[in-house]
């Protein structure tokens, strides 16, 4: 072994070790001895139990490596070890399936469909933020979550292809892009594309009329992991369509993993080709619905904690998950405009303040019908046979409490009082024990039957009232 030799595999250790955990770098890489250089070709050797699962997992991060190191034309050879007397100087004499692997590589990269450094040749798609860390785990995506983790974990192995659906703003993208962080950073060099079916529609268009479409063939059908979001607008683009069909067979049938989203059931893709919806169907399809109430908290109080937010209680943002139960985007956006008005204002971010800007935003969901707040506890301590004295007191009763929450849930239901203002004019109550009430009261009319009749018979009166 020359000095050279030794200088090159150094030098290739170093940069692998910063691509893949330690772990990894010590099971797959450190076995690894350099044997032979020839300015085209550096071959390695590998012990004959892991030559394959080197050469099928680490190849293509051997070769990019090699690449930026010691220049384009570069590739790199895994053999099984074999007595001195038989070694051969790089790339002399080898089988014809050696030699076909290393022109197949090397036309990867010559051909401009693999650049040096993959990452880095456009801006990446995938946003670092989006980690299973950060993802909030509730009721409505547990089962979406443990699947994405799963193939992050096993890609090809555990669910494929995964599809992943449901309205939007609730989780998908994220999902996608924290597989795609996962499988970067422990994927062992395995290669990852990212993209949505509007860039891969316009980059397969510019292909077409620029006379490259084997270029765009190659780029997405040579990656271990394909993500791909918003499939549904595939509908009605026909020539797209074919064209990610047989992209999709390429990636399948060698084993890569493919992850969708969509905004609907594949089944209920009404336009696309029936042999695309079942192949959407083929694997696992995991679906993820709006947040339910500990989950829009969950949400509201780690987006907090990450910009650092400073907040009295956390009345702000339980208005905000009471009154924002669509998506998390929209849940976002809501806390972000809190927090802008809140600067400006020079104001505590509050109960109060959440509401005005609320009542802004969303105008929609302000009360339409204005009931004051004396004629629904009148109301309440007539139907309950309580008096105002029991209703506004302290008394923890079953025979008063759940009238005095039925009727601080009619309150903020039926006018434009704040929680705070509620609070008060329930004899002093402050307002985190309003939210209680009307978070405990609408749980009861989920469950209980009766709960819902006597409600809806206390809207109607009050609404007759009203128009009186």
């Amino acid at each position: 072994m020359t000095h050279d030799l030794d200088d090159i595999w150094n030098r290739l250790q170093a940069a692998l070790r910063q691509a893949v955990p330690d772990s990894t770098y010590e099971i797959w890489i450190t076995p690894l001895q350099p044997v032979g250089f020839d300015g085209e070709v550096l071959a390695l050797e590998a012990p004959a139990g892991i030559r394959s699962l080197v050469a099928q997992r680490f190849g293509r991060l051997l070769d990019t490596t090699a690449a930026a190191l010691l220049g384009p034309e570069v590739t790199v050879e895994v053999q099984s070890s074999t007595p001195a007397r038989g070694k051969q100087p790089a790339g002399r004499g080898r089988g014809t399936d050696a030699g076909a692997d290393r022109d197949r590589r090397r036309a990867e990269r010559t051909d401009g469909t693999r650049a040096v450094v993959p990452h880095q040749s456009q801006p990446d798609p995938l946003n670092p933020k989006l980690t299973f860390e950060q993802f909030v785990i509730g009721d409505a995506n547990r089962f979406a979550h443990a699947a994405a983790l799963s193939v992050a974990e096993l890609p090809g192995q555990a669910y494929n292809p995964l599809f992943l659906y449901g309205p939007p703003g609730v989780g998908k993208t994220h999902l996608l892009h924290a597989i795609g962080n996962y499988v970067r950073r422990y994927g062992s060099g395995l290669t990852v594309r990212c993209t949505t079916v509007e860039r891969f529609t316009n980059e397969f268009l510019g292909a077409l009329h620029g006379g490259h479409i084997d270029r765009f063939k190659a780029t997405y059908r040579r990656n271990d992991v394909l993500l791909i979001d918003d499939v549904q607008f595939l509908e009605q683009k026909a020539k797209t369509e074919e064209e990610f069909f047989h992209t999709f067979n390429a990636l399948y049938d060698t084993g890569s993993q493919l992850v969708l989203t969509s905004d609907r059931l594949p089944r209920d893709l009404d336009a696309l080709h029936d042999r695309l919806r079942e192949r959407f169907e083929a694997g696992l399809v995991a679906d993820i619905t709006t947040p339910d109430p500990a989950t829009r908290m969950g949400v509201l109080r780690k987006r907090a904690h990450h910009d650092g937010l400073t907040l009295p209680d956390e009345g702000a943002l339980e208005v905000i998950a009471q009154r924002i139960t669509t998506n998390v985007r929209a849940l976002e956006g809501a806390l972000i405009r809190v927090v802008a008005f809140a600067s400006l204002e020079r104001e505590p971010i509050t109960a109060d303040l959440a509401t005005r800007v609320l009542d802004t935003l969303y105008p929609q969901a302000r009360k339409t019908v204005r009931i004051d707040m004396e004629q629904i506890q009148d109301l309440v301590c007539d139907a309950f046979s309580i008096t105002r004295e029991e209703l506004l007191g302290s008394d923890r009763s079953a025979r008063v409490s759940w009238p005095r929450q039925l009727a601080m849930y009619l309150a903020r239901e039926h006018t434009d009082a704040t929680l705070p203002a509620i609070g008060r004019s329930f004899g002093g109550k402050n307002h985190t024990t309003v939210m209680y009430a009307c978070r405990k009261t609408a749980e009861r009319l989920a469950t209980d039957p009766d709960a819902l009749a006597t409600v809806d018979d206390l809207t109607r009166r009050l609404r007759a009232d009203r128009q009186d």
